[in-house]
């Protein structure tokens, strides 16, 4: 009788020991690895946050004064960066280029990568792979005879010749992933359309591209980002103070000699990454719906 007892309070307390087991190990294996990687990636933004609102004497001081806390916040350096400086010009100018270069970037290439997939014209997997090629080549090379170019069309030191230099990186990626988006949609919906007597636009603006909505959304979002943050075309080809690019201004312009304004500088990057933040918390889902597969048949 004793034995039976124990048998049954044994096999009572396996499951808990099981149980116990599950949670450590997915402790372990999921969210250890989890919590370090959202401390390390959100740690910088942090950093900023406190930076800028971190009165001068704070700063300059990390003897008397915790370098990860805040004792006295202030709005001093968000004061300084919008009303004593032409940040808000700044960030109105990049938006502008980052817009109208996604733009153009997208018109381009989803014009390229319907044709290349849907058309078939000899030599078309070439010329993809051509154009992907272009991708990889760094912009610290192209710069310079693309400066030649800006000049002699009276387009320097203007946010058009950003606009325009722009897609000179984005069509690249642009069409190679609407590419592969495009081909999974499946072509029995187009050539029943065909049949029907539609056109290739038609097609084009009808069918395919209400299908490809998520594979857009993800280029444009990349677009977005790579055209908001470039900084060596923006570097080289604007110079007057008031046409410049956040990430160029706030190195340029915030930065006298060798005295770096911390709380302004940080102020300007967190307050410059927030429309990036604002605009993939809009189109998240469509974001990940473009990573994990379109239509299919």
């Amino acid at each position: 009788m004793t034995d039976t007892v124990a048998q049954v309070a044994d096999a009572k307390a396996a499951p808990d020991t099981m149980a116990w087991d599950s949670g450590l190990r997915r402790l372990m294996m999921i969210y250890l690895p989890l919590g370090c990687f959202v401390l390390i990636l959100l740690f910088p933004f942090y950093w900023m946050a406190i930076t800028s609102f971190k009165p001068n004497a704070e700063l300059m001081n990390y003897k008397e004064h915790n370098p990860f806390w805040i004792s006295s916040p202030t709005l001093a350096h968000i004061k300084h960066l919008l009303f004593d400086t032409d940040y808000p010009r700044w960030l109105w100018t990049t938006m502008l280029v980052a817009i109208g270069a996604t733009t153009l970037s997208l018109v381009a290439s989803t014009l390229a990568a319907y044709a290349i997939e849907r058309l078939r014209f000899r030599g078309s997997p070439y010329v993809g792979l051509g154009i992907y090629l272009a991708y990889l080549v760094p912009p610290s090379i192209l710069f310079i005879p693309l400066a030649t170019v800006v000049v002699q069309f009276g387009l320097f030191d203007s946010p058009l010749a950003l606009i325009l230099v722009y897609p000179t990186f984005l069509v690249p990626f642009c069409t190679w992933l609407l590419i592969g988006y495009f081909k999974s949609i499946p072509y029995e919906l187009e050539e029943c359309a065909l049949v029907d007597g539609a056109t290739r636009l038609q097609i084009l603006r009808r069918i395919t591209l209400p299908l490809a909505v998520p594979g857009l959304i993800s280029a444009g979002i990349f677009s977005f980002t790579l055209s908001w943050n470039e900084f060596i075309y923006a570097l080289a080809f604007i110079q007057s103070g008031a046409n410049k690019t956040v990430p160029v201004a706030i190195l340029t312009e915030l930065v006298t000699g060798d005295v770096y304004q911390w709380g302004a500088l940080m102020a300007g990057s967190l307050l410059g990454s927030l429309p990036v933040a604002i605009f993939y918390s809009l189109f998240v889902d469509y974001y990940v719906s473009s990573l994990t597969g379109a239509v299919k048949e």
